[in-house]
């Protein structure tokens, strides 16, 4: 049974509904750290990776770090299975794309490894995000990570 098999049955629900923004950060850090444990390293990535878009352009970097924290906290009392339902559930197909584009970037950015590629794939049919978008997806950020 994967991580999103399980998250789709959990029982426990988030206790407050996730921000759009929480929700979008949310699915990126579980594409990075699907164990729920985030390196300095990864934290950094994720800001890089979000701080452009225009979805965080009124976040200051406190703000945007404070919300990893609240994410963080939401992993350590309420698993990152009832995370991802709650992040799932909080955002629409267009930001489910976008924010698999993130995390599959974030996640292929250092090597291109088999696992990778099955674990990507289990991730977007967990967001319910049709096949060809999913791979075409994969496949843009690889040819992205050629050069």
């Amino acid at each position: 049974m994967s991580l999103f098999d399980r998250a789709s049955s959990s029982q426990g629900r988030v206790q407050n509904a996730l921000t759009t923004p929480e929700a979008f950060t949310a699915i990126a850090l579980i594409a990075v750290a699907p164990d729920g444990n985030l390196s300095q390293k990864q934290t950094r990535d994720i800001y890089r990776a979000v701080s452009h878009l225009k979805l965080f352009n009124s976040f200051s970097e406190d703000e945007l770090l404070s919300m990893f924290d609240t994410i963080s906290g939401i992993i350590r009392h309420e698993g990152i299975n009832n995370l991802f339902d709650a992040a799932k559930d909080s955002l629409g197909e267009d930001l489910r794309e976008a924010a698999f584009a993130v995390g599959t970037d974030l996640v292929l950015a250092d090597s291109i490894l088999a696992e990778d590629e099955d674990f990507l794939r289990e991730l977007y049919q967990a967001l319910h995000i049709r096949r060809d978008i999913g791979e075409k997806i994969i496949e843009v950020i690889l040819i992205k990570n050629r050069g």
